[in-house]
């Protein structure tokens, strides 16, 4: 079986991506986790496939974690693949259902010959409610639970090793959970790097958790190691609403990939 994929990141957070408006493309859990293998594929964060629309939306984002399980929502996979449907002529304005329910995108800039832009995606909403203080930080739902966690000297922190204890606590997370931590910059700015699962291991960036990190803080401009996000969102006091996710994307490399017979 031959597919062909497009390379994109926001960020730093990789992904292969598949059009799969003709619904011929189904690939088993293994054939994803080996595109996403760094050393014996492609090598992503993360797989996603876009899918036939139905009625309000232009498409249906599926989205595997690099382990090849089916995954939650993911911010930046959900912006890199609104930047895919403008690159396949879908328009600058789509509207996509993605894990946890319609979500509407804008192409804020894209240059063709670069191949990189900017993309403004809408989140969900979290009620405030939804915000639970949890051991020495807070836990919410942006799409995919976060767990949120302020640190000391966060360029020397073991993201990889705390983060893979706290994101196995079953007595608090029984479904496991990613993992964020913050730190506040000397420009104002919040510093944040993530342990995701289902990668099981830190990434250069997060969407859903960048997301969570701004509504937690207050804080709308945020850096990770891949790039600068902007959060925007009205608290109204009982939820935060019209929260957007703004950020960088780039289509780094297409081609063809053949499975071998077995």
């Amino acid at each position: 079986m031959e597919v062909d994929f497009y390379k994109f990141d926001g960020a730093g957070n990789d992904f292969v991506v598949i059009d799969n408006r003709q619904d011929d493309c189904q690939l088993t859990e293994q054939q994803v986790a080996l595109l996403c293998h760094r050393r014996f594929g492609i090598g992503a964060d993360g797989l996603m496939t876009l899918d036939p629309g139905g009625d309000g939306y232009d498409f249906e984002m599926h989205y595997y974690n690099s382990d090849g399980r089916l995954g939650s929502m993911c911010g930046n996979g959900g912006r890199c693949i609104a930047a895919f449907a403008h690159v396949l002529g879908l328009g600058n304005h789509l509207h996509f259902k993605g894990y946890d329910g319609l979500h509407e995108a804008e192409i804020v800039m894209w240059n063709p010959e670069q191949r990189v832009g900017i993309v403004r995606l809408q989140m969900r909403s979290v009620a405030t409610d939804e915000v639970k203080r949890v051991l020495d930080g807070w836990f919410l739902d942006t799409g995919s639970p976060h767990y949120v966690q302020r640190v000391n000297d966060l360029e020397h922190y073991d993201v990889v090793g705390e983060g893979r204890r706290l994101r196995n606590l079953v007595e608090y997370f029984p479904e496991g959970t990613n993992v964020d931590f913050i730190e506040d910059q000397s420009d104002g700015r919040l510093a944040v790097r993530t342990y995701e699962r289902g990668v099981e291991d830190e990434t250069w960036a997060c969407g859903t958790g960048v997301t969570a990190c701004a509504i937690v803080t207050g804080n709308h401009d945020i850096v990770a190691h891949g790039g600068d996000f902007k959060v925007t969102f009205e608290a109204t006091g009982h939820s935060y609403e019209k929260v957007c996710l703004i950020g960088p994307v780039s289509l780094n490399f297409t081609g063809k990939w053949t499975f071998s017979a077995v």
